[in-house]
């Protein structure tokens, strides 16, 4: 036989062998693992417990500098592992351990891909090493699964959207290629709940869920990216894309791109205590934190600035922030915030003149208060550099950016973009009208807060607010990160009894539901969404609401089912705080505190549903008690109920 035809034949034969190649990385615990496949293209499967949970899975890239993916020439592949604790700036713990796996793989093409695994769930990236710019036409992101799953999703109509929708109940199947699934997406396996998640979204699309037309019958899922818009029009307070290009970014040639996750959850407890978001994001990138100051906030909007027994008319006018600055100083709430009507809507520069903001202000500040404005993101986005500089002359805390309803690429600039600028300022940014968090709060801890979610404000304007969509919302939006859902209200009904109003709101469930809400729910910047003389009729309720933190030193999920109930105990200091919720079911709960209290006895505070809270929403009854970890702390939530209870430890 030739020689040289020899050498060909085994040159390529051990360039089969690469290619057919299967890598793999593990869990530290070892009960997770990623394989990687090498053929004419790259895929990965996901194995827990040993047992095959998603099958191999496409990943690919096409770039105006080639299709990354298609027929690999794997370089290199890289294992290390890394064992750290992150202190957090703000979060539902102040130190997160940090432990995983990972492997990165280097192909000849100019890119890497980076695949982590964790002990709750996995995670990989593209890495590209290009020169100059670099156009991405599309991202080939598939999870593909064995059987037609249940599922929880939440449907976008399109990708103008205000990520608000509530969370479907369907199965792998019921989803179409008109579809699109905004994240978080939760697919229950036969015993797991897989929960897809990104995280590090920088200068690039975020993600949605669908089907191609081509895999319609199959239990795949795909990912779909907006394209990037080249033109817009203002319709009130948005900007409508009207046109779009054939490519999803326009970028750098070298970069990170985001991290594609998926939580692996044994139970739905897992689901409520995730940390994967955080973890895959960047570091800190701000310096000196120190002026961050998590809080609670007075919020005007939702109660209709509704004063009750004062002697002014309320509305958009002095008299009446000031009755919020008062009572924000009485009861230790940190902020106050003027919502929509303070200046004109298309220009911050200019106040209302029902209101003095330099009177305003200066009252604020004698009281040891903040104020947070109310802004459309395109009038802020063009009047930025004055109006922070303004608002910095004025003491003003931070700023509250709405009606964004987008996660473009020039969106998503515009999101990193406001907080770097307001940082230089000391200002907090809560954004509402917006997309799911995907860890810029840790990047820029002054991002504060953020919407989307289907909250506490649309009981103004329908009857979907149930106690069961509510208890959702721990096990689904929570896992990406802070929540704004604006909690609070103190007109309550029971099932059937609901009256939808838009200056006189009320709420589904007991008032114990919504005040359970701020032990459960995770807002750093957390409103108390009714009106101040609401609240100031019931002593016990405000001084709750004064003392409970916005921030945590440490969670405990204590137990909870998916869409039926949770609770959660978190820690500040020397107390620990429980939360809990219901569904339209009564349920009787034994709480075990030696989960996380020392051995002994403890003073506790609750505030719990009334013997009548099944009939009258708004009966509740507090109580001190000792409490010890040698029995069960026993709990009753009536239907769609709740509780709070303050543990002290001495």
């Amino acid at each position: 036989m030739n020689k040289t035809f020899l050498l060909t034949l085994l040159i390529l034969f051990a360039s089969q062998l690469l290619n057919a190649q299967v890598a793999s990385v593990t869990s530290p615990d070892g009960t997770i693992r990623v394989n990687i496949k090498l053929t004419d293209r790259i895929y990965y499967d996901l194995e827990v417990d040993g047992k095959e949970t998603m099958w191999y899975s496409p990943i690919s890239m096409k770039t105006s500098q080639g299709d990354l993916g298609q027929s690999p020439g794997l370089i290199k592949q890289t294992s290390t592992s890394t064992n750290q604790t992150i202190k957090t700036v703000w979060g539902i713990r102040s130190e997160v351990e940090d432990q995983y796996n990972e492997l990165t793989l280097d192909f000849k093409k100019g890119f890497s891909l980076i695949f982590r695994a964790y002990n709750d769930g996995i995670a990989y990236r593209f890495k590209t090493a290009l020169k100059g710019e670099l156009l991405v036409y599309d991202e080939e992101v598939e999870y593909r699964f064995w059987k037609n799953y249940d599922v929880l999703s939440k449907v976008a109509d399109s990708y103008t959207t205000s990520f608000e929708q509530l969370y479907a109940r369907q199965r792998l199947r019921d989803i179409g290629p008109k579809n699109l699934i905004a994240m978080p997406m939760i697919i229950k396996t036969d015993s797991l709940s897989l929960t897809v998640l990104e995280s590090d979204l920088y200068d690039y699309p975020g993600m949605y869920l669908s089907k191609t037309q081509s895999n319609y019958y199959r239990n795949y899922l795909d990912g779909k990216f907006a394209q990037y818009p080249t033109a817009w029009e203002q319709n009130n307070f948005h900007l409508e894309v009207t046109e779009r290009a054939t490519y999803i970014a326009k970028t750098t040639g070298t970069r990170a791109f985001p991290w594609r996750a998926i939580a692996v959850s044994r139970s739905d407890l897992d689901m409520a205590d995730s940390d994967l978001v955080y973890k895959l994001a960047r570091p800190c990138q701000i310096e000196d934190t120190s002026w961050i100051k998590p809080g609670k906030v007075a919020w005007d909007w939702w109660n209709a600035l509704n004063l009750q027994g004062v002697d002014f008319e309320t509305g958009i006018n002095d008299k009446t922030y000031e009755y919020f600055i008062d009572f924000a100083a009485r009861n230790h709430i940190e902020y106050v915030i003027m919502d929509e009507g303070w200046s004109d809507q298309f220009d911050v520069l200019l106040p209302t003149p029902m209101v003095n903001m330099e009177h305003l202000t200066s009252y604020a500040k004698e009281k040891g208060v903040k104020l947070i404005l109310w802004a459309v993101w395109h009038t802020i986005d063009r009047q930025y550099k004055e109006a922070f500089e303004l608002f910095e002359k004025w003491g003003i805390a931070g700023v509250k950016v709405d009606f964004i309803d987008r996660d473009d690429q020039l969106a998503i600039e515009f999101y990193e973009r406001l907080i770097k600028e307001a940082a230089k300022h000391h200002l907090l940014v809560d954004f509402h009208g917006c997309s799911k968090p995907t860890g810029l709060h840790r990047a820029y801890p002054n991002l504060i807060n953020y919407e989307g979610v289907h909250g506490n404000e649309y009981n103004k304007f329908n009857e979907e607010q149930t106690p069961s969509h509510n208890v959702d919302l721990a096990f689904t939006r929570m896992m990406t990160g802070p929540m704004d859902y604006t909690p609070g209200a103190m007109t309550n009904s029971v099932q059937g009894d609901f009256h939808q109003s838009y200056y006189n709101p009320e709420s589904m469930g007991t008032r114990c539901h919504q005040l359970g809400m701020y032990v459960v729910y995770f807002a750093p910047l957390q409103m108390l969404c009714d009106a101040p003389t609401a609240y100031e009729k019931y002593p016990d309720i405000l001084k709750f609401l004064g003392e409970v933190p916005t921030t945590w030193d440490d969670t405990k999920v204590l137990t909870g089912k998916l869409g039926e109930y949770i609770v959660i105990a978190r820690k500040k200091g020397d107390s620990w705080y429980i939360g809990g919720m219901n569904d339209w079911d009564e349920r009787d709960l034994k709480l075990d505190l030696s989960k996380f209290l020392p051995q002994g006895e403890y003073k506790a505070e609750l505030i719990i549903d009334g013997v009548n809270a099944n009939r009258n929403a708004e009966d509740y009854h507090s109580e001190t008690k000792i409490v010890s970890t040698n029995s069960p702390l026993k709990i009753t939530m009536k239907k769609g109920g709740g509780f709070v209870a303050k543990i002290q430890i001495k």
